[in-house]
């Protein structure tokens, strides 16, 4: 779905501060961490909808990590009127939305992410979005070791053979920054890329126009125009050989924090390497913001929903 509504920033010195902060609070996203949020979520469905009957089994193995309480006021809380949380809500917890708002579709949950319909609906445009509250990129708990592998997950989901397959011949994983979304509720778009976006790469890369490891990301020569939707964007371009590590936190660390940039202007998008053989083992992970010239905020530029 294209996100082009503007959302309220959170200024980087706080988010800096409550990332410190949470150099001890790994320690909270256990059981006892997770525990707290599921309360919080009860007692906030007791003012909104009764619970329904949930559509398809329930999440196996109980809640995943989830931002301690005293994130609440940046990564969001379970009583917030969000679309998209309320769509978790149903999927995970059986709660209607609220009208006018529709039962979605939940085409996979686990205890830690759902997998619903993107808009336009189609075989090529889904979203992955963590089973508790977390309202985006800017959240701070997101750059800790504490929160899942939500894009190792998106995509398992999205990758031929997947629960939930994209069916396109080239694969994007995408988010947006905080400005250019249109809901709060943290999710990874699962949809198609062009086959010249895909070349583009391929070229770059054998150009020696991309880093490889992510010490080299914020390099700028390493930066390279690529044509989407809105003609050339220019993005920061790195190369993995897999996706095992915490992106949020390869960025934060690689190109945010040493560049005096806000975690909550940054979009991502991640391009599997696809051959005329197939998935290419490798992963080209673009990042963009408007402090680059020619740069954006979005990832709708370079993926294909409809």
């Amino acid at each position: 779905m294209n996100e082009q509504q503007d959302a309220k920033e959170v200024p980087r010195r706080h988010f800096v501060a409550l990332s410190g902060a949470l150099g001890a609070a790994t320690v909270l996203t256990g059981a006892a961490a997770m525990s707290g949020g599921t309360a919080a979520a009860a007692s906030g469905a007791g003012a909104g909808p009764e619970p329904d009957s949930c559509p398809t089994t329930p999440p196996p193995g109980g809640t995943g990590s989830c931002p301690p309480a005293s994130l609440q006021n940046v990564c969001g809380r379970p009583t917030d009127n969000d679309p998209l949380w309320h769509d978790v809500q149903y999927c995970t917890s059986g709660i209607v939305p609220p009208p006018p708002q529709t039962k979605p579709d939940c085409l996979k949950m686990t205890a830690n992410y759902v997998v619903l319909h993107g808009k336009p609906e189609t075989t090529h445009n889904y979203l992955l979005l963590p089973a508790c509250r977390v309202t985006g990129i800017e959240c701070p708990f997101l750059v800790t070791s504490g929160p899942p592998n939500y894009w190792h997950e998106a995509w398992e989901n999205a990758r031929g053979g997947g629960d939930v397959p994209v069916q396109y011949p080239n694969i994007g994983l995408g988010i947006n920054s905080q400005g250019a979304r249109r809901f709060n509720q943290l999710h990874i778009h699962m949809a198609g890329v062009r086959a010249s976006t895909q070349r583009r790469l391929q070229e770059l890369e054998s150009q020696g126009r991309m880093a490889t490891s992510p010490a080299q990301w914020a390099n700028p020569a390493n930066q390279a125009a690529v044509t989407g939707s809105a003609g050339d964007r220019v993005y920061r371009v790195l190369r993995l050989p897999n996706l095992r590590d915490n992106l949020f936190s390869l960025l934060y660390t690689n190109v945010v924090r040493p560049g005096s940039l806000n975690m909550a202007d940054q979009t991502m998008i991640v391009v599997p390497k696809i051959t005329a053989t197939g998935f290419a083992g490798a992963f080209y992970v673009l990042n963009s913001d408007t402090s680059i010239h020619d740069g954006t905020s979005t990832c709708d530029y370079l993926l294909v929903y409809s």
